[in-house]
Formats: C-alpha cells, sequence, structure tokens
C-alpha cells in the first residue's frame, strides 16, 4: 500500500489535486524556459508527502471537509521548498535521474538547475508571505535548517568516523524540519492553538526522521528500478548513513573499503558488506523508535480529530515499512 492510500481521508485526493493545480501555476513564469525547467521535476509526480500531511494537519484541527484556500497555498509553499531542494541536492550529488527521468543538472546544466532550483525556492517565499508574517518567518528559518543539515553532511563526506550524533543532526535539518514546517503550517492556517501546533511539529519532524532512515536503508538495499534514482549513490558519494555507520562499527573491512571514491565492483561489495550483520535490522528499529514517537506526539494534544489521528497512525506504519 502507497503510504498515502493508508491514511483514508475523503477529501484528501481532490485537496491533493487542488495542490497539483496550484503547483504547476506556481512554477510558471513569464520566461518559457524557465517555466519548463521549474516544472520539470513536478509534471515527474512525487509521493506530495509533505503537503498531504500539511492537509491532514488542517483536517485535524479543523474536521474532516475540504481545506480552505490558505491550507493549499501553504502546502503548496512546502512542496516548492522540497523541489527547489532536490534541484540543488541533484547538483550537489552529480545525479543523472530523478524520479525516474533526467535530472535537470542533467537535462540542462548544473548553473540552470541551480537557478531554477533557487525560483521555486522565491516562489515558495511569495506564498508563504501571503499568509503573514508568521508563515513566512517559519518558512524562512526552515530553508535555513534544509541548508545547515546539508552543510553538515557535505562537511563529513568520506568521514568513515561519522558518528550517529551527527547523522541526527543532518537529517533533523535537512528532512525532518520540512515535515515538522509541513505539519505546522496546516495548523497555523486553521487557527490552532500553540499546544496543538506543538504537537503537529513533533509528530512531523518524527516522521520525517522515520522516513530518511528509511530512506537511507533503500539506498543500500533497494535497486534503481523502485528507487527512481541509482542505488548505493549515497554511498557512492561519500555519505555515510545509519546503517553503513552501523555496519562500519561491526564490520572491519567495510571501514577499510571506504573513505574514498569506489568503483562499480566495490560499490557492490560495500553495499554487501553494509547490509550484512544485522546493521539494516537495527537501522529500522530506529526507524520504528522514531515511527512510535510520532504516534505518541499525537496523543499530547487533545484537539485533534479522532478520525485523523488514526489515518496518520496508518501512514507512519507504512512508511516504516515502504519498499521505495
Amino acid at each position: 500500500m502507497q503510504p498515502l492510500q493508508a491514511l483514508g481521508i475523503a477529501p484528501l485526493a481532490a485537496d491533493l489535486e487542488r495542490v497539483e493545480v496550484c503547483l504547476r501555476e506556481s512554477a510558471r513564469s513569464q520566461d518559457p524556459l524557465l517555466s519548463d525547467i521549474a516544472s520539470h521535476l513536478i509534471l515527474a509526480g512525487g509521493k506530495r508527502l509533505r503537503p498531504a500531511l500539511t492537509l491532514c494537519a488542517a483536517y485535524a484541527t479543523t474536521g474532516v471537509s475540504p481545506v480552505s484556500d490558505d491550507v493549499i497555498t501553504g502546502a503548496v509553499a512546502v512542496e516548492l521548498v522540497h523541489l527547489g531542494s532536490l534541484y540543488h541536492d541533484d547538483v550537489i550529488d552529480e545525479a543523472q535521474t530523478r524520479r525516474g527521468v533526467p535530472s535537470v543538472n542533467a537535462r540542462w546544466s548544473n548553473i540552470v538547475a541551480i537557478l531554477a532550483g533557487d525560483y521555486l525556492l522565491a516562489r515558495a517565499s511569495e506564498l508563504a508571505a501571503s499568509l503573514g508574517a508568521q508563515v513566512a518567518a517559519l518558512l524562512a528559518a526552515t530553508i535555513g535548517e534544509l541548508c545547515r543539515g546539508q552543510v553538515l553532511e557535505l562537511a563529513h563526506l568520506f568521514d568513515v568516523d561519522r558518528s550517529e550524533e551527527i547523522y541526527f543532526s543532518a537529517i533533523d535539518g535537512k528532512t525532518a524540519s520540512l515535515f515538522g514546517t509541513a505539519c505546522r503550517i496546516g495548523g497555523m492556517v486553521s487557527n490552532a492553538d500553540d499546544a496543538t501546533l506543538d504537537a503537529l511539529t513533533n509528530f512531523g519532524k518524527r516522521v520525517g526522521t522515520c522516513f530518511q532512515i528509511v530512506d537511507d536503508v533503500l539506498d543500500v538495499t533497494g535497486d534503481e528500478a523502485t528507487l527512481g534514482k541509482p542505488a548505493g549513490n549515497d554511498l557512492e558519494e561519500g555519505i555515510y548513513t545509519l546503517p553503513v555507520i552501523y555496519a562500519i562499527d561491526r564490520e572491519p573491512k567495510l571501514r577499510d573499503m571506504l573513505g574514498r571514491k569506489l568503483d562499480a565492483d566495490q560499490l557492490e561489495a560495500a553495499r554487501n558488506l553494509a547490509t550484512s550483520d544485522g546493521a539494516v535490522a537495527r537501522a529500522l528499529k530506529m526507524a520504528q523508535q522514531q515511527a512510535d514517537q510520532a504516534n505518541e506526539a499525537l496523543g499530547t494534544s487533545a484537539g485533534l480529530d479522532d478520525d485523523v489521528t488514526a489515518g496518520l497512525r496508518r501512514l507512519v506504519d507504512t512508511l516504516v515499512t515502504r519498499e521505495n
């Protein structure tokens, strides 16, 4: 089951279609080429998990019915930040594919991808500003956190001594912060109280951390056909994620192999070592702990709709067990 199917919330599909329409409109520019480039990954599809969380936060706060235009605007702003960050990530990683299509940097150039990513971030900021100063400030701070997390990750490329603490600090910035913001914006534009906003934000951050850990596990266990991007890419680029950190701790051969660029045969051998001796199971156990804490966060506010929180718990369960 795909994650969003697990939610079982009646208006979600129609509201996500409203998000999709606004996403395409937001990527348009007076320059046809910029419009094509900015729309490239939007048209390629995606899980739309972050805007779905914005919608669900609104449902949980105000009840299960079609959301306001402001909620749609907030959801679109969040997804545009995510998309802009992907454009930049693919330049950093020198990625050739994304979501099963050529990456923007591969199809056009690195410079074009950077500028188009900046354009998407600018459009996100413009939309956030239309929702008020508090939403704009939150989104700006989140973009700063994305940058902090990414820089911290880059500072430890090919670092076989990268610690679990540094790993979690990096993904807290580059992934969890935007998940938390997605939920908080849904509550903010729905006039939730502070306790509810904090509960939604905590839920989102825990979900984001769980999502990233599973994503990192899939990078060493999956394949390009299911992932929509090259498998083992993080390992090849010297980004040693949680399962690799655990494997290095138990497998001296892997430590000796890493710390440098790998050829194709070495990468395959490294992936085999990274998936041995319980490292993957240990990482997934940590993902489950984050999922449990996400579910606990939903119980800290009495103002959330019971049907929506039940759907969110089902969503969390699917994220832990997903295969792509």
